[in-house]
């Protein structure tokens, strides 16, 4: 029993000499996560200096802010028209015979309107969209299409660098993309963990980027993109 107790106060001792060392080593790699967040916030956002192209292409979702926006470019003389893209759900996506303004492409384009584009600048994209890799495709066939060359595309800021990622990898040799945030965008780069829908929007994001690291097991395209590596 001495013996007991003797090795029980020496495993207090060691565990009292090494406690600080551990709280320290657990308190410094939290500062480091801490510090970290406001690097991955910044990280997301990628956006160019935007100048004339030759189309403007509004991504799905933040109605209609992104719609809006898209006006206001347009008006500046950025480009000469801009293109919607045409969301579906999966279960739709391969039926034909669909109306080509049925949902956020016929809002977006009625905001458009309302904002003071013409009908005639406005141009809903063919092709059936699902996902963002959906959403270059059908970017990249008009560029092939109308035979141009150059188009900004707009979308959140959060948003930016997987748009960017996903043109990069797979599409980077059939024209150029310039992205471009909502100028009202409520994402804080610095301090996007503080609220909710930043926090939602970066982690989406993070899986997002995962997956296309990954090749896309997950968020698959309606149709089979070339790999431009």
């Amino acid at each position: 029993m001495a013996r007991i107790a003797s090795d029980a106060k020496k495993n207090i001792r060691y565990a009292g000499r090494f406690f600080p060392i551990l709280f320290v080593l657990l308190a410094a790699i939290s500062m480091m996560l801490y510090s970290s967040l406001p690097l991955f916030g910044r990280w997301l956002v990628r956006e160019d200096l935007i100048y004339p192209a030759d189309a403007i292409a509004v991504l799905s979702g933040n109605f209609p802010q992104r719609a809006e926006e898209a006006a206001g470019l347009y008006l500046s003389g950025y480009a000469p028209e801009i293109w919607l893209t045409h969301p579906v759900s999966r279960s739709l996506a391969p039926q034909a015979g669909q109306s080509p303004l049925s949902g956020e492409d016929a809002r977006n384009f009625e905001v458009l309107l309302n904002s003071g584009v013409p009908a005639e600048a406005s141009r809903v994209l063919d092709t059936p969209i699902v996902n963002t890799a959906d959403e270059l495709n059908a970017i990249d066939s008009g560029l092939k299409r109308y035979g141009d060359n150059s188009v900004i595309v707009v979308t959140g800021k959060a948003h930016t660098r997987r748009v960017f990622s996903l043109w990069d990898k797979y599409h980077f040799r059939d024209g150029r993309i310039l992205l471009h945030a909502v100028s009202d965008d409520e994402f804080s780069p610095s301090r996007w963990w503080k609220t909710r829908s930043s926090r939602t929007q970066a982690m989406h994001e993070l899986l997002g980027m995962i997956d296309l690291w990954a090749g896309l097991p997950i968020h698959r395209p309606l149709q089979e993109i070339p790999n431009g590596n």
